[in-house]
């Protein structure tokens, strides 16, 4: 496995952000580091070579930053899963729940073939609720969930139990 806790370096926290008590997780000087940026993508990626995968799942919008890549490096299509009314074609909804109410996900109908294996890759796992919402777009599509990767996981909010048996991987950990 590969060390990236020197990534933790170029993660800025926002203390109160977007609301008091929550200390947000800002990867934009991450992302502006070239060397940061190409390592955080190829060490999500070697995580899953030899994996069949056939496509790479990004939730917007961190995820089509963080996803994009990935998909590239591992030779794999990419879809975007969007917030609902973003997308122009017929699509499928998955809601989910928030700490302050409902969203919703959707993505095209024929984004993804039935019997695809899928990665799913977020900038963040907190809750779990998206990734959740997303693995169910993947499974309405007829397709399986071959995985999920994110840059980084807030292991204290327990997302991680939303996921199933799924393998899951996470290039940062934070405990607290």
């Amino acid at each position: 496995m590969t060390d990236t806790m020197w990534l933790r370096d170029l993660v800025r926290t926002i203390p109160d952000y977007p609301k008091p008590g929550v200390s947000f997780k800002d990867i934009t000087p991450l992302l502006g580091n070239a060397d940061a940026f190409r390592f955080s993508a190829d060490a999500l990626a070697d995580r899953f070579t030899g994996s069949s995968i056939d496509a790479v799942i990004g939730v917007e919008a961190r995820g089509f930053i963080t996803g994009a890549p990935v998909a590239y490096r591992i030779g794999a299509g990419f879809v975007p899963v969007r917030k609902a009314g973003k997308l122009p074609y017929d699509t499928m909804a998955e809601e989910y729940s928030l700490e302050y109410g409902i969203d919703r996900l959707e993505m095209h109908v024929d984004a993804i073939a039935p019997g695809s294996n899928v990665l799913i890759v977020d900038d963040v796992l907190a809750t779990g609720g998206t990734a959740e919402a997303t693995a169910k777009l993947v499974e309405q599509a007829g397709a399986t969930v071959a995985g999920f990767g994110f840059w980084i996981e807030l292991a204290f909010l327990g997302g991680r139990a939303k996921l199933g048996d799924v393998p899951a991987t996470s290039l940062i950990t934070y405990t607290d």
